[in-house]
């Protein structure tokens, strides 16, 4: 029996995807649920699953070819895998061409647990040979596979040889919609970034008392980005335009906080949303935060993950940055700028000390936001991280 393999449905705001590469070949067997090929849009890497056990018999479209939503890119026959496992059955006129063929049947099928582990080790699973039953990969398998060495340097897209050698490949779907997006956002907003200084020794010290604690309680370590989405939200809801939008001539105010966490992930910078980080305590953003940079490392974020938005954070300390002015992601307003934290000298009390510094950035859509409710915002987000106490007690 034939299956097709369609594309899967985009979102209402995504007319296209491009597919990028397919993971089986024509003839190869193939698992129910195991991902053919990834398929990229403008804001999401989406994988496509068999919809049945068999063999890829039928390739429609190819790597690079631009796809709509419900289009035939492939056929599968589930018959042929049995005909395959009659194959391997029957008696060994040729036993060392049926051993292979044996083998394919099983190549990809793996347990969930064993997946998730070749996964991040960027190892196929069709790669690895299975010990379980019919051949499948355990998560034994999983942890003793090695990914394959690197394949020749032919494989590049151009590759010019002589003294000063240069390599010219097109932009992916993903980077091609960043791009235009940054370009978008220069152009329409009038943007202006106010900073101040934050003393982080309040949230350092509160870290080192109950970070062992939260972490056994919450299974989730006790970081900074909990802090300071909850600082942003308490200026958010003493600011609400800061959490507007702009539509045309009108201003959108928002009645819920749905906070942009800027993520990098390998195939460029994506923004998966905090939805309602108003209602969410420290743990639950510290926990959805490590869900979105496993889910971003993986290429695993959904079209939901990284829909709306009412306000973003980019986190350009964790790369070092100690300071920059941050592009807001249209059709937000705001953006907060973290940096990275270093000890500074200070004047407290008339005295010079030493204390653990850090420089926030917020840049601001100036069309419907004046300077004093940037500046303000990012005082009382200042005044949140400097006592913590402020963001349990909300005031």
């Amino acid at each position: 029996m034939l299956i097709e393999v369609k594309v899967p449905q985009l979102s209402e705001s995504v007319s296209e995807a491009t597919l990028v590469t397919w993971h089986k070949k024509e003839g190869d067997a193939v698992a129910r649920d195991e991902n053919l090929i990834d398929i990229e849009t403008d804001k999401v890497v989406l994988e496509t699953p068999a919809p049945a056990d068999g063999v890829l018999v039928k390739i429609v479209k190819q790597g690079g070819d631009t796809v709509t939503s419900g289009e035939l890119i492939a056929q599968i026959d589930t018959e042929a895998k049995a005909a395959a496992g009659a194959a391997a059955a029957a008696p060994a006129a040729a036993p060392a061409a049926a051993a292979p063929a044996a083998a394919s049947g099983a190549a990809g099928a793996a347990s969930p647990a064993a997946r998730k582990i070749l996964d991040e080790k960027g190892i196929a699973a069709g790669d690895v040979a299975g010990s379980g039953r019919g051949g499948r990969v355990t998560k034994e398998d999983a942890v003793a596979a090695q990914p394959k060495a690197a394949a020749p340097a032919a494989s590049a897209a151009v590759q010019l040889t002589g003294d000063r050698p240069e390599e010219r490949v097109p932009m992916t779907r993903l980077r091609a919609r960043i791009a235009e997006r940054l370009i978008q956002s220069k152009n329409e907003n009038a943007i202006l970034t106010t900073f101040n200084e934050v003393n982080m020794a309040p949230v350092m010290a509160l870290r080192k008392q109950y970070g062992d604690k939260f972490e056994k309680a919450h299974g989730v370590r006790l970081g900074f980005m909990g802090f300071f989405v909850k600082a942003a939200v308490a200026a958010l809801k003493k600011f609400p335009i800061l959490n507007a939008s702009v539509d045309g001539n009108d201003i959108v105010y928002h009645g819920y906080i749905d906070i942009g966490i800027a993520v990098g992930s390998p195939r460029g910078l994506v923004v998966p949303i905090l939805r309602n980080a108003e209602a969410m305590s420290v743990a639950e953003i510290e926990l959805k935060i490590a869900e979105f940079g496993q889910k971003a490392k993986d290429g695993k974020l959904s079209l939901e993950d990284l829909s709306g938005g009412t306000f973003s954070i980019s986190n350009g300390g964790v790369f070092g940055s100690m300071m920059s002015t941050p592009i807001i992601n249209p059709p937000q307003s705001a953006i907060l700028g973290i940096h990275a934290t270093k000890d500074r000298p200070v004047v407290e009390n008339g005295q010079i000390v030493i204390r653990p510094i850090n420089y926030l950035a917020m840049s601001y859509d100036h069309r419907i936001i004046d300077g004093r409710e940037a500046v303000l915002g990012l005082v009382t987000m200042k005044e949140a991280l400097e006592d913590p106490a402020r963001l349990i007690l909300d005031v």
